[in-house]
């Protein structure tokens, strides 16, 4: 009973939340802070499919506020 158009953007969802669950984030040193790699796979996946720009979902992913 759901329209094709929501079933694709549902579907979209999921499979971003699932790229999402593959990040691969390092620790930095301090243990403080992290980063993730700009060509990880899961996190340019992931920005194409949610259409969020790469470089902030990355700041963002590592910073609390």
């Amino acid at each position: 009973g759901v329209k094709e158009s929501h079933q694709m953007a549902i579907f979209r969802i999921i499979a971003a939340i699932l790229h999402l669950g593959n990040l691969e984030i390092q620790a930095e040193r301090d243990g403080e802070t992290c980063s993730i790699s700009s060509e990880d796979e899961h996190l340019n996946n992931f920005c194409s499919l949610l259409g969020v720009e790469l470089s902030q979902m990355q700041h963002w992913l590592c910073h609390r506020k």
